[in-house]
């Protein structure tokens, strides 16, 4: 992947589709997915859509109880429990997973925590770099015999337009000289973003290409851990909690592009390219503002993706992929 490659392609798509629009005549029998936070918000649609085109759907979920009440109805599914922030817990699950199945066709890392206080995991380090990414880094790390065993997996990453808030603090990714909730966010979405772009450069020889994304703007429970008057003074919602935001989707419309990014035959052979509203996002310009779209350079970088996965290997003794 290359900063020329992240062009628009020109998807039948649009910011408008839904989760249901792009699956729809998909005959997805006999793939199995494992879906991050499928039980919730953009998760949970993705999980019904796939479910639907005939996909098996493991849901690796903090809440089993909550996870299975959410997913009741739902046909073809499986829930385990696993909590990103516990690398231990994402170990368990993974051999269990590498214990039972042969592939694994599609990994959609959709769960997240957004703007929450300052939370220490593990040997301190900064909670939400911990579950945005080094636990999905985990999980794709130790799964990876089974995406590698697939005919053309994709690993999907959900990033988001926050990245712009700042690229990686190599002086102090773990804030220990001062939190910000909103700069931590931001570097956990821009190191989704440069994760993706490294395992498809480590990946690609073995069929595996990944994907990170912006979903667009929605209120899930991603929003869980902001107060409802910080909200208000965003202009995101109403006093009683009512998407009042311009330019806001649905939960099923923000599940599309990461459902594209996974079922797709537009982008065969493309890949570590980050993608919004269904489609290749352009490269965006240092200080344009978050809503304008697009992805910052620093965000697809292949120099500081490699140290990225450096770093994460490091911290999180996950296995190596070696080519």
């Amino acid at each position: 992947m290359t900063i020329t490659d992240q062009q628009p392609l020109g998807s039948p798509f649009s910011a408008s589709t839904s989760a249901e629009d792009v699956v729809a005549g998909l005959d997805l029998s006999g793939k199995t997915a494992v879906v991050t936070g499928g039980y919730s918000g953009l998760g949970l649609a993705s999980t019904q859509a796939l479910t639907a085109a005939g996909t098996r759907v493991i849901v690796p979920a903090r809440r089993p109880d909550v996870a299975r009440a959410a997913l009741k109805g739902v046909k073809n599914y499986e829930v385990v429990p696993m909590d990103l922030a516990d690398l231990a817990s994402v170990r368990s699950v993974t051999a269990h997973l590498r214990d039972r199945l042969d592939r694994l066709d599609v990994l959609m890392a959709v769960a997240g925590v957004m703007a929450t206080p300052e939370r220490r995991v593990g040997p301190g380090w900064e909670g939400q770099l911990t579950a945005n990414h080094f636990g999905h880094f985990t999980l794709a790390c130790e799964l990876y015999p089974l995406l590698a065993a697939a005919d053309g997996a994709r690993v999907v990453v959900n990033s988001s337009a926050g990245h712009t808030l700042t690229g990686i603090r190599w002086h102090d990714p773990h804030f220990h000289t001062g939190y910000d909730k909103w700069l931590a966010y931001g570097q956990a979405k821009t190191a989704n973003a440069l994760f993706a772009v490294h395992l498809d450069t480590v990946g690609r020889s073995d069929g595996v290409r990944a994907f990170a994304l912006h979903p667009g703007k929605i209120i899930t429970g991603l929003q869980r851990e902001m107060a409802l008057k910080e909200q208000i003074d965003r202009g995101w919602v109403d006093q009683h909690g009512n998407v009042i935001g311009e330019g806001f989707k649905t939960p099923s419309q923000g599940a599309a592009t990461g459902l594209w990014a996974a079922t797709s035959p537009l982008l065969d052979n493309r890949g570590g390219l980050y993608l919004e509203d269904c489609d290749i996002a352009r490269v965006s310009a240092p200080g344009t503002p978050m809503d304008d779209g697009g992805v910052r350079a620093y965000a697809v970088d292949p120099d500081e993706a490699a140290r990225l996965w450096s770093m994460s290997l490091a911290a999180t003794a996950a296995t190596p992929i070696i080519r």
